[in-house]
């Protein structure tokens, strides 16, 4: 079977053509949005999962083309046909994978049967989207890197944190050296009142009880998405008040809250809170620090994103001591999504600040032009794996804990 990785003619043909998109495209050694198809190939994707799944834009896309979709239940998978304009429907994924039209599969399945629905879809000979977080072991996150290996075939993760509008300008900057170098990132994930999902129909969810280190991408994504560094170690602490909504959970998770101090492997930090409950407004946002500049993600308090750049100017503090002063600059963020980073009809908002149809584009050019996504197997685990420990640290009152990494 064909592998997907990039020989490297294709990947200096593929950085030349994004370098030739206009200076309105993000371009980085990681990454670069491809821009206005010029292909006329259909990708005849499948869609499984009637909740998550049918909120996004495949139907959208001129090289894709929904092919089938399927939920377990019948209500799900009549909305999934309505969104995506299909008339086939399955009662499974089982039946699904057996399709020998549907070349891709959405996976927008409960967390805990993520890796093996994608581990079916791989031995099916399916390139695979995975909604997060990738695995909830470490077992299965080397059981996901050694079957993407084996096939050959795309697979990514659909981290929406990769795609908010701020982090794309993020990874733009980092690209052209303005934040110098990074060497602290903060990232916030706050959903509290999430209990109200514990349970459905009187029957408990996916989500009764999950730690929140276990679902940690849209945390992790904020640093790993732009300086590619992997995460190695990590000190966890978890809160937890004996609440009875948290008894009985199939994770044995004690923790409504986990806030992570998270090592790279270039010896830089980062500050990573999960949080399901406390006096919080949600929110999914992120800050980097850097030695020539800083970028802070718009606040749920009120406050927009703010720029800060270094300066040589000396000022006085309270103290009056002398020090240099940073200065804030008028910063306006970018809507990427109504650029030409995106085929034409799908330059609207989508969900979780405009990443739904960054990812679905991305994707699906992905396999179309042969190439890596941004969020491949590599990143998807780095971005799983350090909840996982996380978790463990936590478990343990904090201790300090190695992260494995998954890159060959």
């Amino acid at each position: 079977m064909k592998s997907n990785s990039l020989s490297g003619k294709q990947r200096r043909n593929f950085l030349k053509t994004a370098g030739m998109l206009g200076a309105s495209m993000v371009v980085s050694p990681r990454f670069a949005f491809a821009g206005q198809p010029k292909s006329d190939r259909k990708l005849r994707m499948a869609v499984v999962g009637g909740r998550f799944g049918a909120s996004f834009f495949f139907h959208e896309h001129p090289n894709c083309v929904v092919e089938a979709v399927s939920d377990l239940r019948k209500d799900r998978r009549e909305k999934l046909m309505e969104v995506y304009n299909c008339s086939k429907s399955y009662d499974s994924l089982e039946q699904l994978i057996k399709d020998p039209k549907v070349e891709a599969v959405f996976v927008a399945t409960p967390v805990p049967d993520h890796a093996e629905h994608v581990l079916a879809c791989l031995n099916a000979g399916k390139h695979v989207l995975c909604a997060v977080p990738a695995a909830m072991s470490l077992e299965d996150c080397e059981r996901l890197r050694n079957a993407v290996n084996k096939t050959g075939l795309t697979y990514m993760m659909a981290e929406t944190s990769a795609y908010h509008q701020v982090v794309i300008s993020a990874r733009k900057y980092y690209n052209e050296g303005k934040f110098g170098n990074i060497f602290r990132v903060e990232a916030d994930y706050h959903h509290p009142g999430l209990e109200v999902l514990f349970y459905e129909d009187g029957k408990p969810t996916w989500r009764h009880g999950m730690a929140p280190m276990m679902y940690p991408t849209h945390c992790t994504a904020y640093h790993i998405s732009v300086t590619g560094e992997r995460f190695t170690d990590v000190s966890c602490l978890g809160w937890g008040d004996d609440s009875e909504a948290l008894k009985g959970n199939p994770y044995n998770n004690p923790f409504w809250n986990e806030t992570a101090l998270f090592k790279t492997n270039k010896g830089n930090a980062s500050r990573m809170s999960v949080c399901w409950r406390g006096a919080l407004m949600g929110t999914e946002r992120g800050e980097w620090h850097g030695d020539k500049m800083s970028l802070y993600a718009r606040d749920p308090h009120g406050l927009d994103e703010v720029k800060i750049n270094a300066s040589e100017e000396l000022g006085r503090d309270d103290a009056g001591f002398l020090f240099k002063r940073a200065e804030k600059e008028d910063y306006q963020q970018q809507d990427w999504w109504d650029t030409d980073a995106l085929p034409k009809l799908m330059r609207h908002n989508s969900g979780h600040d405009g990443s739904h149809t960054f990812i679905t584009h991305e994707f699906v050019e992905s396999v179309i032009n042969e190439r890596q996504p941004l969020v491949n197997i590599h990143e998807a685990l780095a971005y799983t794996a350090p909840g996982i420990v996380a978790h463990q640290s936590a478990l343990r009152g904090g201790e300090n804990m190695k992260i494995p990494t998954f890159d060959i």
